[in-house]
């Protein structure tokens, strides 16, 4: 989506418009949201682990473009992200490059339609950890269990996702009983109720997520993944 928008205005010498589409891109959608959910991949999954070197994948996909899309904007900023990673050489700079061909097939309409609906949902998570952050109940979102009720449609959107990790949480449970008056909802997002309470058992000093597992591994200060994780390194 972006890749068309960001031709469209460089060929229409509209960069305001582009720049405004890169920084909400980079703030909303990578900043908010992507980068927010998987740096707990990116820094706590094995080194091999599917889930991380997919991460990277994308990361090293968002450094392809976006220092070609940038480059036009931030001249200096873009020019030095890509020599300190690619090198100093005579010949290379970001300013020789074109904007990198996207393949057809990774646009995906039902996909980000999907996902639009999913970042609806999760607002109301969000909004009622805000709260319990502002009253003083709660830390880290990671210091929470979420149970939350919703229409069966929403639900279904989370099918093959997990919610702790899409609400950064420790521990998330659905409830097929309406969540009453106390539950956090939003007038926006219908028959979506969010009530955050406590996560039982002990943080881990590497993930910081909240777990009854953690203190029952060979490291008495970790949870299982990441005692696997230490395990396969030290």
């Amino acid at each position: 989506e972006l890749d068309k928008t960001m031709r469209q205005t460089a060929e229409d010498f509209e960069f305001h418009d582009m720049w405004m589409a890169l920084h909400n891109f980079c703030a909303v959608d990578l900043s908010a949201f992507y980068f927010d959910i998987r740096k707990d991949s990116l820094y706590c999954d094995a080194k091999d682990d599917p889930r991380r070197r997919a991460c990277r994948t994308v990361l090293d996909t968002l450094f392809e473009c976006l220092t070609a899309w940038l480059a036009p904007i931030l001249c200096f900023t873009a020019e030095e992200a890509w020599l300190t990673r690619t090198g100093d050489a005579p010949d290379n700079s970001v300013h020789l490059r074109t904007f990198p061909e996207i393949p057809d097939a990774w646009r995906d309409d039902d996909l980000a339609a999907k996902w639009a609906k999913i970042r609806q949902v999760r607002r109301v998570f969000t909004g009622a950890l805000e709260v319990e952050r502002a009253e003083k109940r709660l830390g880290s979102s990671l210091a929470a269990k979420v149970t939350w009720h919703a229409p069966a449609a929403a639900r279904a959107l989370f099918d093959g996702l997990s919610v702790e990790e899409i609400t950064i949480t420790s521990a998330a449970a659905f409830s097929d009983a309406d969540l009453g008056d106390g539950a956090f909802r939003l007038d926006d997002v219908p028959g979506v109720a969010v009530v955050p309470t406590e996560a039982d058992g002990t943080k881990c000093a590497r993930c910081y997520q909240v777990l009854s597992e953690v203190g029952q591994q060979s490291r008495p200060d970790i949870c299982r993944r990441c005692d696997t994780v230490v395990a396969a390194v030290s």
